[in-house]
């Protein structure tokens, strides 16, 4: 299908642990289309951030085919997936992964700097005004709360205007104020974009806001609902 953004086929992923190999993944086949909100949901262990990291080629896949915005990631090196994810895909983790001899708007704009983009400050701006940061801006992550810092984190992944936004428990370390202001925000962020949105959560109430929800259990797809 041409509005395909994400198609995964027959895709396992196999980790060696201390004990000798461990499957984390097993064939899954899964096709995520343009603008969809997907939510991959399931206990903990059973492989759903596995499988959000292969989805944005973080991870490598041991076996099967995995294609993103109708490049092929399955035979691309470290340096090609680098390159193919840059002003693509956003990625927001539960941990906000800033840097901490930075502002906020200078870790926004970072990736936007090393991409050679001409506006990266003003972009920057842009998106943190967006989040509720536009008085933040010059503030370090240290003098900033965990709400504010995952907004930073999420300004940063949006700024680029990625075709593909993938969120990763992205309220896992937020209390539930905070975590539905930022659930409201990925929304805001996808629906302002058009961006493709694929969220692993614990979270019912952010799940159910999903246009589509996929379970995972020990390594499989266990079920999908509209």
């Amino acid at each position: 299908m041409s509005n395909t953004v994400l198609a995964l086929s027959a895709v396992g992923l196999t980790l060696q642990g201390n004990a000798g190999p461990v499957e984390i993944l097993k064939g899954i086949t899964l096709n995520v289309t343009q603008g969809q909100s997907l939510g991959l949901v399931g206990p903990s262990g059973s492989g759903k951030s596995s499988l959000l990291m292969l989805m944005g080629g973080l991870e490598r896949a041991t076996s099967g085919q995995i294609t993103a915005l109708g490049q092929d990631l399955t035979g691309m090196d470290e340096d090609q997936l680098a390159r193919f994810r840059r002003g693509r895909m956003g990625v927001v983790f539960q941990s906000f992964h800033l840097i901490p001899t930075m502002t906020a708007l200078e870790n926004v704009a970072l990736p936007m700097e090393i991409a050679g983009e001409p506006d990266a400050f003003a972009r920057a701006e842009a998106e943190l005004a967006a989040v509720g940061l536009a008085t933040r801006m010059h503030h370090y992550p240290a003098q900033m709360s965990g709400g504010e810092q995952q907004r930073v984190a999420l300004a940063r992944a949006a700024a680029p205007r990625p075709a593909v936004l993938l969120a990763d428990e992205p309220t896992g370390n937020l209390d539930s104020a905070n975590g539905a202001a930022i659930m409201d925000l990925i929304f805001a962020l996808r629906d302002r974009h058009g961006a493709t949105l694929v969220l692993v959560t614990h979270a019912p109430d952010l799940a159910a806001r999903c246009d589509r929800v996929v379970r995972l259990v020990d390594g499989c797809i266990d079920g999908a609902e509209a």
